[in-house]
Protein backbone atom coordinates (compact mmCIF):
# COMPACT_ATOMS: atom_id res chain seq x y z
CA UNK A 1 0.00 0.00 0.00
CA UNK A 2 1.34 3.48 -1.10
CA UNK A 3 2.29 6.16 2.02
CA UNK A 4 1.04 9.02 1.47
CA UNK A 5 3.01 11.85 3.61
CA UNK A 6 1.03 15.08 3.11
CA UNK A 7 1.43 17.16 6.53
CA UNK A 8 4.70 18.52 5.53
CA UNK A 9 4.22 22.39 4.59
CA UNK A 10 7.02 23.42 1.75
CA UNK A 11 9.21 26.19 2.15
CA UNK A 12 8.70 28.20 -0.75
CA UNK A 13 10.79 31.06 -1.93
CA UNK A 14 7.97 33.50 -2.52
CA UNK A 15 4.19 33.22 -1.57
CA UNK A 16 2.30 32.90 -4.39
CA UNK A 17 -0.81 35.21 -3.94
CA UNK A 18 2.48 37.57 -4.83
CA UNK A 19 1.90 36.95 -8.19
CA UNK A 20 -1.60 37.40 -8.00
CA UNK A 21 -1.59 40.60 -6.23
CA UNK A 22 0.71 41.65 -9.41
CA UNK A 23 -1.51 40.85 -11.88
CA UNK A 24 -4.62 42.54 -10.40
CA UNK A 25 -2.62 45.72 -10.67
CA UNK A 26 -1.78 45.16 -14.21
CA UNK A 27 -5.21 44.88 -14.99
CA UNK A 28 -5.73 47.96 -12.56
CA UNK A 29 -8.51 45.72 -10.69
CA UNK A 30 -9.26 47.16 -7.09
CA UNK A 31 -7.52 45.07 -4.57
CA UNK A 32 -7.08 44.55 -0.86
CA UNK A 33 -4.36 42.54 0.86
CA UNK A 34 -6.52 41.24 3.62
CA UNK A 35 -3.35 39.00 5.22
CA UNK A 36 -0.47 37.21 4.07
CA UNK A 37 -3.17 34.22 2.56
CA UNK A 38 -5.83 36.21 1.11
CA UNK A 39 -6.70 38.43 -1.52
CA UNK A 40 -10.34 40.16 -1.92
CA UNK A 41 -10.02 41.47 -5.98
CA UNK A 42 -13.15 43.27 -7.50
CA UNK A 43 -13.48 42.54 -11.33
CA UNK A 44 -16.45 44.18 -13.16
CA UNK A 45 -17.80 41.76 -15.86
CA UNK A 46 -20.08 42.06 -18.50
CA UNK A 47 -23.04 41.29 -16.11
CA UNK A 48 -21.62 42.40 -12.60
CA UNK A 49 -19.21 43.15 -10.61
CA UNK A 50 -17.44 39.89 -9.26
CA UNK A 51 -15.88 39.75 -5.38
CA UNK A 52 -13.19 37.54 -5.55
CA UNK A 53 -11.23 35.77 -2.90
CA UNK A 54 -7.57 33.95 -3.13
CA UNK A 55 -6.38 32.71 -0.80
CA UNK A 56 -3.48 30.25 0.17
CA UNK A 57 -4.00 27.41 1.83
CA UNK A 58 -0.78 26.41 3.17
CA UNK A 59 -1.58 23.24 4.53
CA UNK A 60 -3.05 21.60 1.00
CA UNK A 61 -0.72 24.01 -1.02
CA UNK A 62 -3.08 25.63 -2.97
CA UNK A 63 -5.09 28.69 -4.09
CA UNK A 64 -8.60 28.79 -3.90
CA UNK A 65 -10.45 31.35 -5.18
CA UNK A 66 -13.87 32.18 -4.41
CA UNK A 67 -16.15 34.44 -6.94
CA UNK A 68 -19.22 35.54 -5.58
CA UNK A 69 -21.92 37.85 -7.49
CA UNK A 70 -24.41 40.50 -5.70
CA UNK A 71 -27.24 38.00 -5.40
CA UNK A 72 -28.09 37.67 -2.01
CA UNK A 73 -31.43 34.00 -2.59
CA UNK A 74 -34.41 34.55 -0.86
CA UNK A 75 -35.43 31.28 1.51
CA UNK A 76 -38.40 30.85 -0.92
CA UNK A 77 -36.40 30.09 -4.14
CA UNK A 78 -33.29 28.41 -2.09
CA UNK A 79 -34.57 24.88 -3.72
CA UNK A 80 -34.45 25.81 -6.72
CA UNK A 81 -31.47 27.45 -6.74
CA UNK A 82 -29.54 24.30 -5.05
CA UNK A 83 -31.31 22.72 -8.43
CA UNK A 84 -29.89 25.11 -10.57
CA UNK A 85 -26.46 25.06 -9.25
CA UNK A 86 -26.16 20.77 -9.97
CA UNK A 87 -28.00 21.56 -13.57
CA UNK A 88 -24.86 24.00 -13.40
CA UNK A 89 -22.21 21.94 -11.78
CA UNK A 90 -22.54 18.53 -14.44
CA UNK A 91 -21.69 20.99 -17.11
CA UNK A 92 -18.14 22.66 -15.83
CA UNK A 93 -15.04 21.48 -16.47
CA UNK A 94 -13.02 23.53 -13.77
CA UNK A 95 -14.59 24.18 -10.60
CA UNK A 96 -18.22 24.35 -8.87
CA UNK A 97 -20.89 26.41 -7.73
CA UNK A 98 -22.32 26.55 -4.62
CA UNK A 99 -24.64 28.43 -2.67
CA UNK A 100 -22.44 29.63 0.56
CA UNK A 101 -25.66 29.28 3.30
CA UNK A 102 -24.57 32.03 5.90
CA UNK A 103 -25.19 34.65 3.57
CA UNK A 104 -27.29 32.78 0.92
CA UNK A 105 -25.52 33.98 -1.80
CA UNK A 106 -24.25 31.87 -5.09
CA UNK A 107 -20.45 31.51 -5.42
CA UNK A 108 -17.69 29.90 -7.67
CA UNK A 109 -14.82 27.87 -6.14
CA UNK A 110 -11.94 25.88 -7.49
CA UNK A 111 -8.57 25.83 -6.53
CA UNK A 112 -5.07 25.40 -7.75
CA UNK A 113 -3.13 23.13 -6.36
CA UNK A 114 0.90 23.30 -6.05
CA UNK A 115 2.31 20.72 -3.97
CA UNK A 116 6.19 19.51 -3.63
CA UNK A 117 6.79 23.87 -3.69
CA UNK A 118 5.68 23.89 -7.33
CA UNK A 119 5.33 27.89 -7.91
CA UNK A 120 2.49 29.10 -10.40
CA UNK A 121 3.18 30.77 -13.44
CA UNK A 122 1.43 34.23 -14.71
CA UNK A 123 -0.59 31.91 -17.00
CA UNK A 124 -2.01 29.72 -14.15
CA UNK A 125 -2.97 32.43 -12.14
CA UNK A 126 -4.64 34.33 -14.99
CA UNK A 127 -6.35 31.10 -16.02
CA UNK A 128 -7.48 30.75 -12.47
CA UNK A 129 -9.47 33.85 -12.44
CA UNK A 130 -10.52 33.82 -16.06
CA UNK A 131 -12.35 30.28 -15.06
CA UNK A 132 -13.85 32.12 -12.48
CA UNK A 133 -15.21 35.08 -14.25
CA UNK A 134 -16.05 33.05 -17.35
CA UNK A 135 -18.60 30.86 -15.43
CA UNK A 136 -20.01 33.52 -13.31
CA UNK A 137 -20.43 35.22 -16.79
CA UNK A 138 -21.90 32.34 -18.32
CA UNK A 139 -24.53 31.60 -16.06
CA UNK A 140 -25.14 34.79 -13.94
CA UNK A 141 -28.35 35.37 -16.06
CA UNK A 142 -29.71 31.38 -15.05
CA UNK A 143 -29.03 32.73 -11.27
CA UNK A 144 -31.40 35.80 -11.86
CA UNK A 145 -33.93 34.26 -13.74
CA UNK A 146 -34.75 31.78 -10.72
CA UNK A 147 -34.11 34.06 -8.27
CA UNK A 148 -36.10 37.28 -9.41
CA UNK A 149 -38.46 36.15 -12.38
CA UNK A 150 -39.61 32.87 -10.72
CA UNK A 151 -38.35 30.63 -13.51
CA UNK A 152 -37.49 26.79 -12.77
CA UNK A 153 -34.01 25.73 -12.63
CA UNK A 154 -34.25 23.92 -16.12
CA UNK A 155 -36.28 27.05 -17.84
CA UNK A 156 -33.64 29.07 -16.49
CA UNK A 157 -30.63 27.84 -17.96
CA UNK A 158 -31.93 27.44 -20.81
CA UNK A 159 -32.68 30.65 -20.82
CA UNK A 160 -29.40 32.29 -20.06
CA UNK A 161 -27.49 29.89 -22.30
CA UNK A 162 -29.41 30.80 -25.31
CA UNK A 163 -26.66 31.99 -27.65
CA UNK A 164 -27.88 34.67 -30.10
CA UNK A 165 -26.94 34.89 -33.56
CA UNK A 166 -26.35 38.39 -36.06
CA UNK A 167 -27.37 41.43 -34.50
CA UNK A 168 -31.14 42.89 -34.77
Amino acid sequence: MMDLDLDAETERPSNPLDLVERLAALNDWSFDRDSDDELSVSVTGGWADYHVAITWLGEVESLHIACAFDLRVPDRRRNEVMTLVSLVNEQLWLGHFDLWSRENVVMYRHALLLSGGAEPTEEQAAGLIKAAIDACERYYQAFQFVVWAGKNAREALEGALLETVGEA
